[in-house]
C-alpha cells in the first residue's frame, strides 16, 4: 500500500511518519515538496504517485495570525482539502484529514458530539470548517478527525512555550476559564494508523466515512494543563521554578476569540472502531517521560 503523508514536519505529521510505516510505503512531503497555499499544484503530484491513502496533516494552524491573513488560511485549510478530496476520489483513495474543536463556539457545557452544529468564533475555525465541508461534498472515502489542544515535547505549542517562558520569567499568568482536552500528537498519530488499518479491513467502509472526534479523555483549563505539567517535572531544571497564576480570558486578550468550552465526546470513535484515547493527564506524563521538552 502506498501512503501519501502531507505535513511531515508538523506535530502530528512527524509522529505519523513512524506510525504509518507498518501499513505500507510512506511518501512524506513537507510544504516545500507540496505547497497547500498553491493547491492546484498538488494535482499532478498526486496523480503521478497514485497513493492508496492520503493523510493530510498540513494546515494553517496559527490561530491568531489567521485573523490577519484570512485568504491564506482559507486556501490552505479550506480550498486545498477540497482538491485533495477530488483527487482522492479519482484514485478511489482514502483521504484522512484533521480538523479542530474550534469549529464550535463553546456555548455548550456538555461535550460536543459530531452532530452538533458548528459555529466558529474565529477565522481559523471558519477555514477548518470549510475544509471539512469540501471533503464531505467531494470525497468518496474519507475520515475527518477533529482534535484539540495538540501538543508535543519539541515543537512550538503551549507546553514548550510555558517551558521556555518559565526559564525567563519568575511568574507565568495563564488563562483558567477556557476548558478543553489537551491531546498528545503521538496518541493522535498512532490512533490514526490503527483506524486506517481497521477501516481498510472492513467491508462496510461507506458506513465508516465521516467526521470523528479524536481527543484525550477528560478536560482541563490551560492553567490546569500548566499545573499538571509542573507536577510532571516540566520545570524541574529551572530554579526557582516559575509561579503559575490563573487569569481570565478577558485579562489576556488575543486577536482570535477562543471558545470557552470545547470538550468533545469520543463516543462515536469508540462505537465504530472500539478505540478510546487515554486521559489527558496520563498522556502528558507519558509525553514528558518519553521525550522531555528541550530547554
Amino acid at each position: 500500500m502506498k501512503i501519501l503523508l502531507l505535513g511531515k514536519n508538523g506535530q502530528v505529521g512527524s509522529e505519523l511518519h513512524t506510525a504509518l510505516a507498518p501499513l505500507g510505503e510512506v511518501i512524506a512531503y513537507d510544504r516545500h515538496d507540496c505547497d497547500l497555499s498553491v493547491p492546484e499544484s498538488m494535482r499532478e503530484k498526486i496523480r503521478k504517485l497514485q497513493p492508496d491513502v492520503i493523510v493530510n496533516a498540513a494546515a494553517h494552524t496559527a490561530v491568531d495570525k489567521a485573523e490577519s491573513e484570512p485568504d491564506l488560511a482559507l486556501t490552505i485549510n479550506g480550498t486545498a482539502p477540497g482538491i485533495l478530496a477530488q483527487e482522492a476520489k479519482k484514485l478511489d483513495a482514502l483521504l484522512v484529514h484533521y480538523s479542530t474543536d474550534y469549529v464550535f463556539d463553546g456555548s455548550k457545557r456538555t461535550p460536543y458530539v459530531e452532530q452538533d452544529t458548528p459555529q466558529p468564533l474565529n477565522v481559523y475555525g471558519h477555514t477548518k470548517l470549510a475544509g471539512e465541508r469540501a471533503i464531505a461534498a467531494q470525497a468518496a472515502r474519507y475520515l475527518i478527525f477533529r482534535t484539540s489542544w495538540v501538543y508535543d515535547a519539541q515543537r512550538k505549542n503551549f507546553l514548550t512555550t510555558i517551558k521556555r517562558l518559565g526559564g525567563q520569567k519568575p511568574e507565568l499568568t495563564i488563562v483558567n476559564d477556557q476548558l478543553g482536552a489537551p491531546t498528545w500528537s503521538r496518541e493522535i498519530a498512532h490512533t490514526t494508523a490503527r483506524i486506517i488499518g481497521l477501516y481498510l479491513s472492513r467491508s462496510d467502509q461507506k458506513n465508516l466515512n465521516g467526521i470523528y472526534h479524536l481527543t484525550a479523555q477528560g478536560q482541563t483549563s490551560w492553567f490546569g494543563f500548566a499545573q499538571a505539567a509542573a507536577r510532571c517535572g516540566l520545570f524541574d531544571n529551572i530554579q526557582p521554578p516559575p509561579i503559575l497564576r490563573a487569569i481570565t480570558s478577558a485579562e489576556f486578550p488575543t486577536p482570535a476569540k477562543r471558545p470557552m468550552y470545547s470538550v468533545m465526546s469520543n463516543a462515536k470513535l469508540l462505537k465504530q472502531f472500539g478505540i478510546q484515547l487515554p486521559d489527558w493527564e496520563v498522556s502528558l506524563q507519558e509525553c514528558l517521560k518519553a521525550n522531555a521538552a528541550p530547554d
